[in-house]
């Protein structure tokens, strides 16, 4: 009778830990919401990611809700309940640059979300047609400046669209090197690359996995790349931060869940990511996206993404960028 109690007592405190929304346990379904379409570099390393900490985490199912710039999937993420079973992608757009260039958001990036691990960076390149930088004889930063400099209004650039990743770094360098370009926006990242490449625009801050191609096939030239350190993707091209100190601007991504998650089970993502970030089939898999791991504590990711918002905070509002 007593055993038979006990067994009862034992069902009955395993089904009401399964019921309580804070109660997060190994072996459960995670859902990962990845606020952009499948098929990009951003879905293909969460899918990465996912694949290599199933064993220690459960299964991890990918849940793709792109729209709004990464807004709708953000704000999926933010209004989840914080019990460890939904977690998902924050990027710099939808954590640094959409709450300036936005009028209106239904998440606060900082407030609304619990920090896991920032995930990778993928370098952005500033790119010149191969042509028009011979005829121009522009092979360094310091050339383009200088030609800038003496030629007032002549040089144009091109970007994905207004308040992309392209138009904020080319605002940020002609502010920072006290040069004039014209901003050209087009409908997205491959149109402005065929502009460039057709020689429409002069130059362009492309991300470094779409121009890689080009620029080892020689239809580019690329003059630098925009994090502090050389990329090891392209060892031989020196940063943008040589010739303007402290430039630095470039995409990232990273996992985090919802506001309120509990501490021990954000720490034990926080491990099985980092083992799958660090691990060396994630590593090749990167590569060949040209994305760099970088794989930090939950608390390191926090103070980064405070520090890249104040940064676009001044980056938006001086180019002027704004969606209502």
């Amino acid at each position: 009778m007593i055993q038979r109690r006990q067994l009862l007592l034992s069902s009955i405190g395993a089904a009401a830990a399964v019921a309580a929304p804070g109660v997060w346990s190994q072996g459960r379904t995670i859902r990962l919401i990845v606020p952009y379409a499948a098929g990009g570099p951003i879905d293909a390393t969460a899918r990465v990611l996912a694949e290599r900490a199933n064993d220690s985490l459960g299964t991890i199912i990918i849940d793709n809700r792109p729209g709004g710039g990464g807004n709708i999937g953000a704000d999926a993420i933010a209004k989840a309940a914080p019990d460890g079973l939904t977690i998902g992608i924050s990027a710099v757009a939808t954590h640094a640059i959409n709450p300036w260039l936005f009028s209106k958001l239904p998440y606060d990036p900082i407030k609304d979300f619990t920090c896991i691990t920032q995930m990778v960076r993928v370098p952005n390149v500033l790119v010149m047609n191969a042509q028009t930088a011979a005829r121009l004889k522009i092979n360094s930063v310091r050339d383009l400046i200088a030609y800038a400099k003496a030629n007032p209004g002549k040089l144009n650039y091109g970007s994905g669209g207004n308040g992309s990743a392209g138009h904020l770094a080319g605002e940020m360098f002609k502010r920072d090197a006290g040069i004039f370009a014209v901003h050209i926006p087009f409908n997205g990242g491959n149109p402005a690359q065929l502009a460039l490449l057709s020689g429409q625009v002069d130059f362009n801050f492309d991300n470094l996995a779409t121009a890689a191609p080009n620029i080892r096939s020689g239809k580019l030239k690329a003059l630098a790349v925009t994090t502090l350190k050389r990329s090891p993707s392209l060892p031989d091209v020196s940063p943008v931060a040589d010739t303007l100190k402290g430039f630095s601007i470039d995409t990232w991504w990273g996992l985090v869940g919802p506001a309120g998650m509990q501490h021990d089970v954000v720490q034990k993502m926080n491990h099985a990511f980092v083992a799958a970030l660090n691990s060396p089939e994630a590593k090749a898999r990167f590569a060949t996206l040209l994305a760099e791991p970088v794989p930090t504590t939950p608390e390191e990711f926090a103070a980064f993404t405070r520090a890249e918002l104040v940064k676009y905070e001044k980056i938006v509002k001086a180019s002027g960028a704004k969606v209502d």
